[in-house]
Parts: structure tokens; C-alpha cells; sequence
């Protein structure tokens, strides 16, 4: 080896040993975190901010699902406000109830808690109360807000929980007026009804006497907030007010307060019933259950039920984890916007109206307007028309204004609205009720509307007939209307030329008629195009009825049983008036299909896109402009590219890659491309290759074209996060510099822990406050059969800051180092070094002793002899690179005495561990597993261990 050899090998092995090896995070394509479940979030907007920190709406990609994540800054924390925080967790967790806030998970993010929580869109029952300006509820609004705020009481209470802030802001809506009780940072676990907690916790406005007074309270406390939110139900106002906490803790102890309630706007029971609740001594008070049975209650107690029930399933919720590993969070943020163009405008026109919790989820274009639906589920309509020509009903405003912005339907306020389809001049939406509500021209009957209601429905109107059948989806032609239930039928209605109803004549129908279906067949969804309608079965089969013109169905291959439309020079089939195969599509697995005014686009399972029909302005995309009998698969700029969204308008096409690519082609009049004229791309150009336009990437969750508009929702992802930690073992330092003894939370919802066990209906008497205490070690030591452990080991392992476990076998090979998140990040990289020094050392040893046999030389000798020069300045070097190792050695050693003293610490606890648990030879084979390779690395394997045991470490 030669000098310079030497130095490079020097430098190398130095920069090995100075630097550190830096632990590298396992990847999600690696062994452990590829078997793990990834859920992916899209943050929204921030709902507010309460006493730990931030709420915050996010979008769950999975399943479209809106939640809350509830945002906890540990580092700002008290240890008591930690165990508040993880005492909310707890009670979450074991509360499972229709009129209560659904926990679903929660992750570590750093030093963050992120808890996820259900969402209610319709804010809070204090928003309630002042947006009604005066004008009181109906009584039968007020049992029904009573009923549900009674049941959720009694749930808790059941379960041995108190609240202790029940109050209007705590008690949450969604747009359907069903109740939840959330926010349970302040409740607390009593072992019996007759137990009593003593801290002064809670709002002042809603605080019972016996808090004020700081006497012991029970659960009849919670019943005195709830007769103070009847009060403010009632009323309108708040029970007790003052101008200062002493004032009105004087008014609470007191029993100052005054019903100020018309008796003859509500009955007496309900009267009563708050006199009861606000009763000063607690033993007097009703309970929960005592509510429920009130008769003006329990006479249609059951009605209710069933109606809670109902809307809670008709909620679009989370999906949760089925699978054994902990899902993986990830967080991305992304900027979404909406673009339309068409119609006169040459270039795509942004919308300032939708971003934030107002942003775009699904939009749909008419001849003359655009509907957007918002992640918010609110319905959004305005007009894109020459001059001023006036609306006929299809906006929904209650006018036949031209609304140049979008402007939020009114008259569905309180209705989530889950999609909506457009017509030529009117509009239909369903709910997430599967409700289904119309409004615009009702010329050809498409309102669907039975009675005289006039040719211009200028509001929404609910759909009765579709009361007892339940909307999956609805889809809107010219001049038609097709709607499938969640039963799998279909309804059609309107102007039925060329047979677009499906229903066997060219009749037209004001109502809806349900469309017969081939036997066998399942139909998955409904495409209306203009005067045709498509239907998609579950096995990814087309089946067609309507106009043929063009072959914009597909069905020019000889099929028996149509009827021959009248007309000279005209071949093929022109329409049909029952539901046919499109047989050309059939060696095809179609997974969605959009038609347009005289072609047709669809996409397969692998992402093809295939075009046929009309070719007059390219518009199948195919290079030229010829007429095209059979179908097209598209390649060219598709070559490779799986394409994610299609939409054909009048002679042009728009679609979307999955590589974020946005193409449009065919007919470029009236800006039907958003391709400026100044640019070449004009009315008189009619580009028949798909070209992109936008410039650059963005992803497409909808896109919506009819006749010369398109309306399409693009964004851009910002920046995105994994979160590793979630429920299934969450490690939450209890220290405030987070690097000390931890906490450790299995509270997988799916799973039945020790502490959940206990809460709901155990024999076991058990303080919140102290399962919390448990320790990952500690809970290790349980599962041994021992369910104490000695009170010394516990300070033990609480003040330990890490403990590796160490390998069977030979003593010299080193303890593997577990890549825990509670263990700080510059120890691990200390502990790498070390491990790695002491695998080089060895062999640095080695190339010292044949120093001074470098290149043959040996300084001493050659100076000797006279000579100078280069031999000289090697034996400097030679020198210098010698007390350089030596320095390194010393390092070495020094790194070498730190291993082997955490080495025998660690020795040492866990013989302790094994003489406390006294199953020596079952805790050994948790340590091996625990500490054994596993291929791509396992992050908090102590913490993963814990959260697949049986016990719970709540």
C-alpha cells in the first residue's frame, strides 16, 4: 500500500469514526413499515384552539372521510396536564356511543400529540343558540337535543365517568342536528355512583353549587350542567351571569336564577324538569336515566332511537384499522384550487371562493352553470352566460339572478351534500342522508315532482318518492335524470327521445320509473350523457340505451332487437330503448365512463384510456379526423401513462394522468380547450393529439365537462410527513425535556386492554390517575404473572433513560442498539460509534504495527545515510498520522468503557427484572424477540412489544 494509499484509508476510517454512522430511519417499503397500514391525511383548516392546543380538520384520503385531530403540545405541559391529556385518550377510547365523539386513533408527531377525533359539521350548540337571534326552538327541537344530550350523559355516567364540563360549546351538531358530547380533558373515572371527587375543575357558567363551594360532587354534578344548557335551550340565555367568578359563584350557591319561559310555548314536564336539575341539593336531583324516563321523553323515546340510529349511519365515517400492525400516518399538505374555461373564456378563470374549509371536492358543469360541492359538504352554483340572461331555477337562489360567483345555496344549509349532477338547466344533489333535492326547469318533467308546481322550481325541493328508497348516486343528461339506490335499482325520468330512459319507448315521464334490469347484471353507476345514458355493472361491463348517432355507444356490431330509426344514408344502429352490451367494450374491464355530446370516453382497471364516437374535430384523440368504427385505445402521449380522470364535452375531450398530467384535444372553439388563441391554439385549430396544458404538474380530483365548459379541481402537493407512532404504542416522555421515563398508551380501539376491561362493567376497582403510571417495563414485568412490582425497581426503570437488550451468546459481540424514539437522537448516533470503533478497532491495530514499513522505507535508517528530501517529508507524515491513530485509539477506549458500563447496567436490570418476575426463562424469550434483527430496522420495538401484549399500559 502506498503513502497515499494509506492517508485515503486513514481519512475514510477517520471519517467513520468522527463523524458517527447517523441511524438511518427504516424506510416504508422495508420489512416492518411495509407491513404496516398507511393512512393518508390532507390538513384542511384549523377549527380552534382550546386549553393543550389546536384542533384541526383534516381530509382522510382512504374513504373521503372528514376528521378532527386534536393537537397537544407535550413540551408546554405540566406532568398533570400530560395525564389530563392521556386521561381524555383513555375515557375516548372506552366510550363507544352514537351521541358521543368518536375516538379513532391517536399519533406522536415529535413532541406533539395528535389525537383523532369524528368530525361534526354543524358546529356547536352555543353557535346554535345564537344563530337563532331570538326566535326560540320548537319543543320539539328541545326534546330532541334533551334526549341526546341525556343519553350520552347516561352512557357516561354507566361507565363510571364524569364529565365536569358539560356545557353549549362542548356539545357538538352535525348538519343533520345530531348531538355529540366531546371534549373530555376534564372528565374523570369514579369507582361507584357514590364516590366523589373533590377538584375544582369545569366552566364557571355551568359549575353546581357544591363545586363552587368546594365541597365533594358526584355525578348529579353533571346533571346540574345539563338542567343549565336546558335553561339555555329554553331561553336562550345563559342561567347564571355575572361580571365577575365571585358574583357568580355567589348567584350559583344562592339559587339565583329565574325561569323567563312563556308556559304556554312549552309544556310543564319540560318546565319541571329544569327546576329539577337545578336543584341545590345534589340528592335531589334526577339522573340521567330519571330523564330519559320523563314521559313527554319515554312516550317516543323509541321513535327517537331509531332516528339516531338512522342518522348515524347515513354519516360518511372513518373507516377504522382492521389490520394487526399500527397504521402509518401520512401528512400531506396541498394546495387546491378550482379552475373553469369555455364558453367565451380562452383561459382557465381561478375561483378565489374555494380554498381552506371551503375547498373544492366534487364540481359539476351545465350548459350555462357550475355546481361545486365543498369538503364541508355545502353546495356551491353560479352562472357562466352571454349578456343577461336570466336563470331558470338552476341555481337554487330562489331567484332568476346570473350569479357571476359562486354563491352557497342557503336553502340546504344544514344538509350535507355528498354530490351533485347538472342538467342542461337544472340541478339535482343528494345528501349524505341519500336524500335527493332538484331545482331548476321543470319543462320536461325533470324535477321529478309530482303536482303543478310550475315550470321553474327556483329553490331546492326534497324528492319524496325517494324517502324509502335511499340515493347512491344520481347522474343528469339535457334533459333526463338517472338514479341509483343503495338497493341497486334504477330510476329514470324526464324526456325520454331516442329511448334514454331505458324504459322500452320514447315516452316521456315527470316522475321517476324504475328501469328493468338484465338478469345477472349489477349495475356499480350511471353516466347520463346528453340524450344517452351508460350503465357501469360491478364486473366492469358497459350497458347502453339512447342515441347511437356517431356510434357514441358503441353498439354498431349487428345487435338483435333494435329498433331502426327512420333516415336516409344513415348505417349502423341509431338507438336503442332498453339496456345493451356494448360489446365492443367487453374484452375491457371499464372502471369509469364519461359521455359526451356526440363521442364517448372511458377508462379500464389498467388506467387505458379508450375513446369512440364522433372524430369530425379529433376529438378521440387519434391523430386525425376521420370517422373510426370501432373503439380506440388511446397510446401516443398515453403510452405507459395510466390516466385517473376523463370528461368529453361538445367535440373535445379533457383527461388527467396519474403522473399529474392534465391533456386536452379535439375542438378548441370558443375556448373550449383553455388554450389562449394568441398562442396558436385557437377556434381555428383542433388539435387531434392529446396536449397538455396547465404547464405544469398537478394531481385532479375532479373534472366536469358539458357542451363548450369544463370546470376541474387541481392541486399541488406542498410537503409531505410520516408519522411512525400511533395507538397501538404511543411513548409520551413525562419529563419536560422528553427524554426520560415515559408513559405507554395501548388503546387500539379494536383491542380489549386491562384498563378498558376495568372501566366498562369490571369487578376491579381502579383510579384513572394510576394506570397511567405504568411504565413500558413495568408492564413487561406483568405479563410474567406478578401484577405488582416492587416499588425501588419501579423508580428504576422510570429514571432510566434507555435500555438495550442484550444479545445471547458470546460476551464479546456487542448488545444490538434498539432505534427507539424515546432514546435522544445524538446518544443513538454516540452509541453507533461506539459500536462501530469497536469493529475497527482491530484492524487499526493491525495497520499501525506496519507503519514503519511504508513503501519499504524506514526513516530512521534512510536518514541516516544521508539522505533528505522526499524520505524525509514521508517520515514527518508518517509521524503525524501516527498520533493521529493514537488519538483515535484513545477515543476508542473511552467509547468502548461507555458500551460495556450500559452494557452491565442493562445486565443488571434485568436480572432484576427476572428475580421480581420469577419466570426467568419466559422474559428471557421477550428480550430476544425484542432485541432480534429484523431486516429494515424496528423503530420503538420496547413500545411496539408492550402494545401487542395482552395486559394494557394505559
Amino acid at each position: 500500500m502506498s503513502l497515499h494509499e494509506y492517508e485515503r484509508h486513514f481519512d475514510s476510517l477517520n471519517s467513520e469514526l468522527g463523524g458517527g454512522s447517523v441511524v438511518s430511519e427504516p424506510s416504508s417499503s422495508g420489512t416492518f413499515y411495509g407491513e404496516e397500514e398507511k393512512l393518508h391525511y390532507i390538513p384542511i383548516r384549523i377549527l380552534g384552539r382550546g386549553a393543550f392546543g389546536e384542533a384541526t380538520l383534516y381530509r382522510r384520503t382512504e374513504d373521503n372521510s372528514l376528521v378532527v385531530w386534536k393537537e397537544v403540545d407535550l413540551n408546554s405541559l405540566s406532568e398533570k396536564e400530560r395525564r389530563d391529556v392521556m386521561n381524555e385518550i383513555n375515557i375516548l377510547s372506552m366510550l363507544e356511543h352514537n351521541n358521543i365523539i368518536a375516538y379513532f386513533n391517536h399519533f406522536m408527531d415529535k413532541n406533539t400529540l395528535l389525537i383523532e377525533l369524528e368530525y361534526c359539521n354543524g358546529g356547536n350548540l352555543y353557535d346554535k343558540i345564537v344563530q337563532q337571534k331570538g326566535a326560540l326552538f320548537s319543543e320539539k327541537v328541545v326534546i330532541w337535543y334533551l334526549y341526546q344530550i341525556a343519553s350520552a350523559v347516561a352512557h357516561i355516567h354507566k361507565a363510571g365517568i364524569l364529565h365536569r364540563d358539560i356545557k353549549t360549546l362542548n356539545i357538538f351538531l352535525t348538519k343533520t342536528d345530531l348531538i355529540k358530547l366531546g371534549d373530555y380533558g376534564l372528565a374523570k373515572k369514579l369507582d361507584s355512583e357514590f364516590s366523589m371527587a373533590e377538584t375544582c375543575v369545569g366552566t364557571p357558567y355551568y359549575m353546581s353549587p357544591e363545586l363552587c363551594q368546594g365541597a365533594k360532587y358526584n355525578f348529579k354534578s353533571d346533571i346540574w350542567a345539563v338542567g343549565c344548557v336546558l335553561y339555555e335551550v329554553l331561553t336562550l340565555k345563559r342561567t347564571f351571569d355575572a361580571t365577575n367568578p365571585l358574583n357568580l359563584c355567589v348567584k350559583i350557591v344562592q339559587g339565583n336564577w329565574t325561569m323567563e319561559v312563556n308556559s304556554d310555548i312549552y309544556s310543564s314536564g319540560l318546565l319541571k324538569l329544569v327546576y329539577e336539575c337545578l336543584d341545590q341539593d345534589p340528592a335531589k336531583r334526577p339522573t340521567a336515566e330519571h330523564i330519559l324516563d320523563q314521559p313527554f321523553i319515554s312516550s317516543i323515546r323509541q321513535d327517537l332511537e331509531e332516528q339516531v340510529v338512522l342518522l348515524n349511519s347515513a354519516m360518511k365515517r372513518p373507516k377504522l384499522s382492521t389490520v394487526s400492525e399500527s397504521p402509518i400516518a401520512v401528512v400531506t399538505t396541498r394546495s387546491r384550487e378550482v379552475y373553469y374555461w369555455g364558453g367565451g373564456k380562452f383561459t382557465p378563470q381561478k375561483l378565489d371562493s374555494f380554498k381552506a374549509g371551503s375547498s373544492a371536492q366534487h364540481v359539476c358543469a351545465g350548459e350555462n352553470h357550475f355546481a361545486v360541492v365543498t369538503v364541508e359538504k355545502e353546495l356551491y352554483t353560479w352562472a357562466n352566460v352571454q349578456g343577461g340572461a336570466k336563470m331558470v331555477g338552476q341555481l337554487g337562489h330562489g331567484d332568476q339572478a346570473s350569479y357571476r360567483q359562486p354563491k352557497r345555496v342557503e336553502k340546504l344549509q344544514g344538509k350535507a351534500i355528498r354530490q351533485v349532477a347538472c342538467g342542461a338547466d337544472f340541478t339535482a344533489c343528494v345528501t349524505d342522508e341519500d336524500q335527493m333535492y332538484m331545482f331548476g326547469s321543470d319543462y320536461y318533467g325533470c324535477i321529478g315532482v309530482e303536482g303543478e308546481l310550475g315550470s321553474e322550481i327556483l329553490e331546492p325541493v326534497l324528492l319524496e318518492f325517494f324517502e324509502g328508497r335511499p340515493v347512491w348516486q344520481v347522474s343528469c343528461g339535457d334533459n333526463h335524470v338517472v338514479v341509483l339506490t343503495q338497493a341497486g335499482d334504477i330510476y329514470s325520468w324526464g324526456c325520454g327521445e331516442y329511448g334514454r330512459l331505458g324504459l322500452e319507448c320514447e315516452d316521456d315521464f315527470s316522475s321517476p320509473m324504475q328501469v328493468e334490469i338484465p338478469k345477472g347484471a349489477s349495475i356499480s353507476s350511471v353516466s347520463c350523457g346528453s340524450d344517452s345514458t351508460f350503465f357501469l355493472t360491478e364486473t366492469g361491463k358497459v350497458l347502453a340505451c339512447g342515441n347511437n348517432e356517431f356510434n357514441k355507444l358503441g353498439l354498431n356490431q349487428g345487435i338483435s332487437g333494435i329498433k331502426n330509426h327512420p333516415g336516409e344514408g344513415y348505417q349502423g344502429i341509431p338507438y336503442t330503448t332498453t339496456m345493451t352490451l356494448v360489446k365492443q367494450l367487453s374484452r375491457f374491464k371499464i372502471q369509469a365512463i364519461s359521455p359526451g355530446k356526440t363521442h364517448t370516453a372511458a377508462i379500464d382497471e389498467r388506467g387505458r384510456l379508450i375513446t369512440f364516437g364522433c372524430n369530425k374535430f379529433g376529438q378521440l384523440g387519434v391523430k386525425d379526423f376521420k370517422k373510426h368504427a370501432g373503439v380506440q385505445v388511446l397510446v401516443g402521449p398515453f403510452g405507459g401513462k395510466t390516466v385517473t380522470k376523463v370528461s368529453c364535452g361538445d367535440g373535445f375531450t379533457i383527461a388527467a394522468t396519474e403522473d399529474n398530467q392534465i391533456f386536452a384535444w379535439g375542438n378548441a372553439g370558443n375556448g373550449r380547450l383553455g388554450m389562449p388563441a394568441d398562442r396558436g391554439f385557437g377556434s381555428e385549430v383542433c388539435p387531434a393529439l392529446p396536449r397538455p396544458i396547465f404547464g405544469s404538474l398537478h394531481h385532479v380530483p375532479d373534472l366536469s365537462c358539458r357542451g363548450w365548459h369544463t370546470i376541474i379541481i387541481i392541486e399541488k402537493v406542498l410537503n409531505s410527513k410520516t408519522i411512525r407512532s400511533n395507538s397501538s404504542g404511543l411513548s409520551i416522555g413525562l419529563g419536560h425535556d422528553g427524554s426520560t421515563s415515559t408513559v405507554d398508551l395501548d388503546l387500539d380501539p379494536g383491542s380489549e386492554t386491562e384498563c378498558r376491561g376495568r372501566s366498562l362493567g369490571g369487578t376491579r376497582e381502579v383510579n384513572v390517575d394510576e394506570c397511567f403510571m405504568e411504565t413500558p417495563m413495568m408492564s413487561a414485568a406483568n405479563q410474567t404473572g406478578d401484577s405488582s412490582c416492587p416499588l425501588w425497581l419501579q423508580k428504576e426503570l422510570e429514571d432510566a433513560e434507555f435500555i438495550p437488550m442484550p444479545e445471547t451468546g458470546d460476551d464479546d459481540i456487542l448488545p444490538s442498539v434498539s432505534e427507539s424514539f424515546t432514546r435522544p437522537y445524538e446518544d443513538l448516533k454516540e452509541l453507533k460509534a461506539a459500536a462501530d470503533a469497536v469493529s475497527t478497532a482491530k484492524s487499526l491495530s493491525e495497520t499501525r504495527v506496519s507503519f514503519d514499513a511504508i513503501n519499504g522505507l524506514d526513516g530512521g535508517d534512510v536518514c541516516r545515510k544521508g539522505e533528505s528530501g522526499a524520505c524525509c517529508k514521508a517520515s514527518r507524515e508518517v509521524a503525524q498520522l501516527q498520533e493521529m491513530l493514537v488519538h483515535q485509539e484513545r477515543r476508542i477506549q473511552m467509547l468502548e468503557k461507555q458500551v460495556s458500563e450500559q452494557k452491565k447496567e442493562n445486565e443488571k436490570l434485568w436480572a432484576a427484572i427476572n428475580r421480581t418476575a420469577g419466570q426467568e426463562t419466559g422474559l428471557n424469550s421477550d428480550r430476544n424477540s425484542l432485541s432480534a434483527p429484523t431486516g429494515g430496522g424496528r423503530r420503538g420495538e420496547l413500545t411496539n412489544h408492550g402494545g401487542r401484549s395482552a395486559g394494557a399500559s394505559v
